[in-house]
């Protein structure tokens, strides 16, 4: 049995002993030594992407195709993080990726603590925590708190960690773990002023780290998807002073005036009382040249849009600003008038890529409806074309008014299935297949893009995706780029509103028996009355396997590189008793949100829905190795080379009151 070096922290301390500020600031201390002694040592992971560029690319080379069979767990740490009934909160999914700077990992929790880790052991080195459970959980959603990464920052004199957090950003001395006075109101500031309409903490959220350019933290803002009324916030991306907090820049995602660009894309001036369009994604920067890359969502409501004729900029758009001034460079629409929740949601890949014999600097955008969008990164001119086909626009939903067109880039082609139709029912055995097929034809059914309906439609890929907030992976030394995708179908129905919500004033909502995502299962053995908003088939999807894959895209030739089932599927689904006696595919696949990393030491990492972290080779897709994990992976992976030499995987799993940190690494 191996040995685990179990490190336990204890739950929200209040503030940090005199002692341990001198331990956390002489272990930094020693790592910076220790680092400027052998400079070839360390291989850091500065940014929640590796890079600002977010590559998710590591240089460490220790773990290769033949040693990493040989990773095994060295240690764990354990948030220990409990629901409160007295606020009424609960923490969610464990999705933090950590950053590594000077041999200290830095994280976030699901309740937006901030922890610093020896990188090495994983002892617990300092702890702040903002007490987000304290105000409640309005805005959060029913799946409870979650938070995917903080940014550290360095003026050359002292180090600071930024947090945001609900509705502040938090600037805290990476030393000691204290907030900084100067910055802000003690330590802080509010990230809900200043937007043009009222807007509350109940409805605002932050869930994607801060992008640090020069003396600049840049945010984006989530407005949650249940508020559906006439006024709610748009969407904003803000910058403030790293030494004072001090507001330096907005970009509003909807026009604010008659004058703003865009607002002509807004019938009936409704920009004036349209929301959201949200920046909850991650943002990615070329501090270079001082470009920030800007993934955007859908406005409100998501599923209908009666009042919102038009195309809507710059919703589900990605947008180039200059992050020194906030100031427009470039955007593009990758939906029109989006009714599908269809959010660019993964980070923009900023590559470097070799087309006919000419080097690019190029961004990559992967989305939820299964493209990938490339353009020169500067210029925001599409390397491959990306031409606007008529789509199907006939709808039963009163007043609404769908868009004609939509972009379908010519490369690459799409890493996921598009569309659903009844070759798609599921065929695991007959009975599945004639079940599948009874369920299938209660729905509107059709290609991409098909309209969301009164009946209900399947869509394919889901409001999921497709590719979602885990993103794609590049390697610069082949040009693939690696994308996890989901390959299930959603339902999207749209009913009358039932008016008992003041958050939800639409006409139309998807508050529903099929509503988006919202079909709901029972398990069963496949016999059934009439058609209820429940599935007979249980857990098992209604169309076939694989649910995921993991694709390599080649982004010098704009070619599928090649693409492989990914995970073993839902328990649920391989215990049904639809499917006892009836030899399975190894990998049915495991559908999910999370994303790859890639290493120099020609491997792609990658956990995601199920208690496992895998392995490929990224040449070739063969899986070479998974990993126990304590619970199911939800977040990225990341890697790191300390000073000694070793390298480390690690991945966030669990959720709720089960959750750990957990770091691999070769026996010593």
């Amino acid at each position: 049995m191996q040995s685990i070096c179990r490190q336990t922290s204890i739950q929200f301390p209040i503030g940090i002993s005199s002692i341990k500020r001198f331990v956390a600031t002489a272990a930094l201390m020693s790592a910076a030594l220790a680092g400027a002694q052998e400079p070839d040592a360390m291989i850091e992971w500065p940014y929640v992407g590796s890079e600002p560029t977010h590559t998710k690319y590591s240089a460490a080379e220790e773990l290769s195709v033949a040693s990493v069979g040989e990773l095994e767990i060295v240690w764990q740490w354990e948030p220990n993080e409990m629901p409160f009934e007295e606020y009424g909160t609960q923490p969610g999914p464990f999705q933090t990726t950590p950053i590594m700077v000077g041999n200290i990992l830095y994280l976030s929790t699901m309740y937006t603590r901030v922890v610093a880790l020896d990188a090495d052991t994983g002892a617990e080195l300092w702890t702040f925590d903002p007490k987000v459970y304290e105000g409640g959980s309005k805005g959060v959603g029913p799946r409870g708190f979650k938070h995917r990464g903080i940014a550290w920052w360095s003026d050359g004199d002292g180090a600071r960690i930024f947090l945001n957090s609900r509705d502040r950003l938090y600037a805290i001395d990476a030393a000691t773990g204290e907030p900084e006075a100067g910055f802000g109101e003690s330590g802080s500031v509010v990230l809900t002023e200043g937007h043009g309409r009222p807007v509350t903490r109940r409805e605002f959220d932050q869930t994607s780290p801060p992008v640090v350019f020069d003396d600049l933290v840049i945010v984006g803002s989530r407005i949650p998807d249940r508020v559906q009324r006439k006024f709610d916030p748009p969407g904003t991306v803000q910058a403030f002073d790293a030494r004072t907090g001090e507001r330096r820049w907005v970009f509003f995602t909807i026009p604010q005036s008659s004058d703003d660009f865009g607002a002509d894309t807004w019938e009936n001036e409704s920009w004036r009382y349209t929301g959201h369009a949200n920046v909850w994604g991650l943002l990615s920067l070329d501090a270079e040249r001082g470009l920030l890359y800007v993934p955007t969502s859908t406005p409100s409501s998501d599923y209908w849009g009666g009042r919102r004729v038009g195309a809507n900029l710059f919703a589900e758009s990605l947008v180039c600003l200059d992050a020194r001034t906030g100031e427009r460079r470039w955007h593009f629409q990758t939906v029109h008038h989006g009714v599908w929740d269809y959010d660019l949601a993964a980070a923009p890949n900023l590559v470097t890529t070799t087309v006919d014999g000419r080097e690019i600097d190029a961004v990559a955008q992967v989305s939820k409806q299964g493209f990938t969008y490339v353009f020169n990164r500067v210029t925001g001119e599409p390397v491959w074309p990306i031409e606007e086909r008529a789509v199907n626009t006939t709808t039963d939903v009163p007043g609404e008014v769908l868009y004609p067109t939509q972009p379908f880039p010519t490369k690459p082609p799409p890493f996921s299935r598009q569309g659903v139709s009844l070759e798609d029912a599921n065929d695991l055995t007959p009975a599945i297949h004639a079940l599948a097929v009874e369920e299938m034809q209660r729905f509107r059914l059709g290609p991409l893009f098909t309209p969301p309906s009164l009946q209900g439609t399947l869509q394919r890929p889901g409001a999921s995706g497709g590719a979602n907030w885990g993103g794609a992976a590049f390697d610069p030394e082949t040009g693939l780029l690696y994308v996890r995708t989901s390959e299930d179908a959603d339902t999207n129905q749209v009913c009358v509103n039932a008016g008992d919500d003041p958050e939800v004033d639409v006409e139309y909502s998807n508050n529903c028996p099929y509503g988006a995502s919202l079909i709901m299962y029972r398990e069963a053995d496949g016999l059934g009355a009439a058609p209820t908003p429940e599935s007979r088939l249980g857990p098992i999807p209604l169309i076939k396997p694989p649910y995921a894959h993991l694709v390599a895209i080649d982004l010098n030739a704009g070619e599928i590189a090649w693409k492989v089932p990914f995970g073993e599927g839902a328990p649920a689904v391989r215990e049904h008793p639809l499917l006892r006696g009836v030899e399975l595919p190894e990998r049915l696949g495991t559908r999910g949100n999370s994303g790859p990393m890639v290493t120099k030491g020609g491997l792609v990492f990658l956990g995601g829905g199920d208690p496992y972290l895998y392995a490929f080779d990224k040449a070739t897709g063969d899986e070479i190795w998974r990993g126990a994990t304590p619970f199911r992976t939800n977040a990225n992976p990341m890697t790191y080379r300390t000073r000694s030499g070793r390298q480390f995987v690690v991945i966030a799993t669990g959720r709720g009151s089960d959750a750990s940190l957990v770091a691999f690494a070769r026996p010593e």
